[in-house]
């Protein structure tokens, strides 16, 4: 990825990304639906994702370390995914049936009458639609709260206190002096998840999939809420625990189930549409984070608004950062307390009703999927 600076050829390499984790992602957790039981398929797959979950932590933690190196970065991250092939060495694959040659064209024809039978599965296909409503609110862990963080909550407790107990914390992990990165405080999720994934999944294991799923996203839309509500980071954390929860209890159980409507010998290919949501939610993710986020709680368009309201006057071609500044010099405040009179003022934090609507309406839809599936069967 480094070695290219043009946009095309980024795109490019991204689709070749794109190609490697398709040929193996699908793969892994169809093994863990094919290798555990209606008993232990639970744990199973909290297992699989407390691992995804540990390489979600550790890899923003290298990668904000190396910030003022960014090609690094890539160097780093390739050399970690080459240590796969040593694990690949340790690895017995279970047992399946026999695989006949085929030609080019019969594999092709194949894939189309996999997407065709795929298309007439509506059970699954609706349950497609109707999670990519979780991915819209989970991708706004990565999406909205990050910049949320950077410009309205205030961060210097939190830094204090490794300050205090953790410099090498505080020293890496801080743009400035008072203020931590908003990635790092992002990144307790994944951190929450690796301690705590094997117990939720030991609570949520006699559950019914669609039923803990109900429960996580309910539980995550809340959370998900809270972590735009307030400019106090303890309330963040402890709100971004409340959505880990949720995620524990409700993401797992959308492989688990299904794993558990694809058909036996489809396992895999029902895996891999099961990105599907994945990339439905990444796109309405990103209108909500963008469009949505600038007219309701962006600092920089409020403080614009602030100083048309005002008829202040400012030197054109300043940063954001300088903007600001400047415009508190002009009102006789500081920085922080311009930022707590705008909050005040202009209600940044009602976006957490836009997310929660999200989630809520999310949770409704899968509950009525899950009264006409139980419907059916009777």
């Amino acid at each position: 990825l480094p070695m290219f600076s043009t946009f095309t050829g980024a795109f490019l390499m991204y689709l070749y990304l794109a190609l490697g984790a398709a040929l193996f992602k699908p793969i892994i957790s169809a093994t863990i639906a094919k290798t555990t039981t209606d008993e232990t398929a639970s744990i199973g797959f909290g297992i699989y994702y407390m691992m995804v979950n540990i390489g979600a932590f550790f890899g923003p933690m290298v990668t904000l370390l190396f910030k003022g190196s960014s090609n690094l970065v890539f160097y780093v991250s390739a050399g970690i995914i080459a240590l796969n092939f040593v694990l690949l060495l340790f690895y017995k694959e279970p047992h399946r049936g026999v695989v006949q040659q085929t030609s080019l064209t019969r594999t092709f024809g194949d894939i189309f009458r996999n997407m065709f039978s795929i298309v007439k599965d509506l059970k699954f296909v609706v349950f497609l639609l109707i999670v990519a409503g979780f991915w819209t609110m989970y991708n706004q862990l990565f999406f909205t709260l990050p910049v949320f963080i950077s410009q309205w909550i205030d961060t210097s407790v939190l830094y204090h206190f490794f300050e205090k107990y953790i410099p090498f914390i505080s020293t890496n992990y801080s743009p400035a002096p008072g203020v931590m990165d908003a990635e790092f405080v992002t990144n307790f999720d994944a951190l929450y998840i690796i301690i705590f994934q094997i117990i939720v999944s030991s609570v949520v294991m006699r559950m019914k999939p669609l039923k803990s799923m109900i429960s996580g996203f309910l539980i995550c839309s809340i959370g998900m809420a809270l972590t735009l509500f307030s400019q106090n980071v303890v309330f963040t954390l402890v709100a971004i625990l409340i959505f880990s929860l949720g995620e524990m209890a409700g993401s797992p159980k959308i492989t688990e189930y299904i794993g558990r409507i694809a058909p036996h010998d489809k396992k895999a290919l029902y895996m891999g549409y099961s990105f599907i949501p994945v990339f439905i939610g990444n796109v309405f993710a990103g209108i909500i984070s963008g469009v949505v986020y600038q007219n309701m709680a962006d600092k920089v368009m409020i403080t614009r608004q602030f100083v048309a309201e005002k008829g202040l006057h400012l030197p054109d071609g300043l940063s954001n950062n300088a903007y600001f500044e400047h415009v508190a010099q002009q009102v006789n405040l500081t920085p922080h307390e311009l930022t707590n009179l705008l909050w005040n003022e202009y209600s940044p934090s009602n976006i957490w009703m836009v997310i929660l609507a999200i989630g809520l309406g999310t949770t409704l839809l899968l509950y009525i999927y899950d009264r006409v599936i139980n419907k059916t069967k009777r």
